[in-house]
């Protein structure tokens, strides 16, 4: 892609509204455009970042062996008025009513319409264990909606649900997804720190939230200093063993971690005392086991072994996509913009021109370009009429992991520059090295 056919309309300024880091940079960056209160339109920029962070939730779900598919925005209120949610859900459910006089309502979660799809299907236990899952747009009707993409009221979220014989295998549905959230956290270069949690109007004893340690998270957490050293790393998970998910459950569990709806002052308190932290976290994700919360009021039953109709054990479990996307900026910036991870950047690295026209200059960057995306580093080329500096600010602004910096003066000398924008350190190789180098970078993720 070349910067002067893109559209990324940035911004000098930043928004008198826009409170927090996140929200500033991508108005700045020119990601999102309010539309409403809380309710954006993705801009080009936004929108590659948003689907680069559903690739990797889609290949960690698939890779635990859930199953994907698609359900409405909009859902009928008989469903919920079976669950009996309809009424006590709240003024956050926006309630609709259609042409035809039918009470339907803008799906905030989809507990009911999948036991619905499960019911109408499934009817023996050798069908079991089953976990579908998708990734669609959701509202809730946020009082006071702030902190741009972080709590709007339209939110894109990955939400799956599980069904089980048995509370022993929808626990081992619950360990499942913990290990699967871990790992696609961490690809997405974030710690995510699992807590113990409230359950809100959900329902169900068993959960823990995901989240993200940062200033700005609007839930206080109290945590063992322990947990955040630990990774899954390249580590090999089998699926079906339920004796290894559940040991690196308690890996990351033992350590105590809950937000302050759970807090437990006695059981904080016999942490050492160098080991206690009291901070900030942004909410990315959640998982309850509910048990047959649904299933007994909408008859999700099935025939166990001994031919008796049984309701199915069931789960639900979430990854807010489109507020990950804030967390990430809230995770990775500095006083000069964002600056992304290289699994989740929209562009792998950016090309600077510094003299379009020059024949040797505009050779080199389009050598660079074919080799980078040959690579699978998708680059971007900035080859508008600007000055340097102008070209720098935008690729520190909008946070691509590398630049490269193509010149005449370099060029005279075979050299581009290869900057990391994390660190800032610049090294000077001919242009073979540096998208060798960015190409070997690009493999090992």
């Amino acid at each position: 892609m070349r910067l002067s056919r893109y559209f990324l309309p940035v911004l000098k300024e930043t928004p008198a509204d826009a409170q927090i880091a996140s929200h500033r940079l991508m108005l700045r960056a020119g990601m999102i455009r309010q539309q409403a209160a809380g309710i954006y339109s993705w801009l080009p920029m936004g929108f590659k970042v948003l689907r680069r962070l559903e690739q990797i939730v889609h290949e960690e779900q698939q890779r635990a062996g859930h199953i994907p598919l698609l359900m409405p925005t909009l859902q009928p209120a008989d469903l919920w008025l079976e669950s009996g949610r309809y009424d006590a859900y709240g003024k956050e459910l926006l309630r609709i009513r259609d042409r035809h006089d039918r009470d339907m309502l803008y799906g905030p979660t989809n507990e009911e319409m999948i036991t619905d799809i499960f019911r109408g299907y499934v009817g023996s236990y050798k069908a079991l264990p089953l976990t579908l899952y998708h990734i669609q747009w959701k509202f809730r009707d946020e009082v006071r909606p702030r902190f741009g993409v972080m709590r709007g009221r339209e939110f894109l979220m990955k939400d799956g649900y599980n069904f089980d014989l048995t509370y022993e295998d929808a626990m081992h549905a619950y360990n499942r997804h913990m290990v699967s959230y871990l790992r696609t956290y961490e690809r997405m270069g974030l710690k995510a720190i699992p807590m113990r949690a409230d359950s809100g109007p959900i329902g169900g004893d068993d959960t823990h939230e995901f989240l993200v340690l940062a200033d700005t998270g609007e839930s206080e957490v109290f945590y063992d200093r322990a947990v955040t050293d630990l990774t899954l790393g390249r580590r090999e998970i089998d699926w079906n063993d339920r004796a290894q998910l559940e040991a690196i459950k308690a890996e990351w569990t033992t350590p105590y971690a809950r937000t302050d709806e759970t807090h437990d002052e006695a059981l904080y308190t016999q942490i050492p005392e160098d080991r206690r932290v009291k901070g900030r976290g942004i909410e990315v994700g959640q998982i309850f086991y509910f048990g047959t919360k649904y299933s007994e009021p909408m008859g999700a039953v099935v025939t166990d072994e001994s031919g008796a109709r049984v309701p199915v054990h069931m789960g639900s479990h979430g990854i807010g996509v489109s507020r990950l996307v804030g967390a990430l900026i809230e995770a990775n910036h500095d006083d000069k913009g964002i600056i992304w991870p290289e699994s989740v950047a929209p562009f792998g690295a950016g090309i600077v021109n510094m003299k379009p026209g020059d024949a040797a200059v505009d050779a080199t960057c389009g050598e660079l370009y074919q080799a980078l995306t040959a690579a699978g580093v998708d680059p971007l080329l900035d080859d508008r009429d600007e000055r340097a500096g102008a070209k720098f600010a935008t690729m520190e602004l909008i946070g691509l992991p590398w630049r490269i910096t193509v010149g005449p003066r370099g060029l005279a000398e075979g050299k581009v520059e290869l900057t990391c924008r994390r660190t800032g350190e610049t090294e000077a190789l001919s242009p073979q090295a540096a998208a060798s180098k960015l190409a070997e970078i690009w493999s090992a993720l």
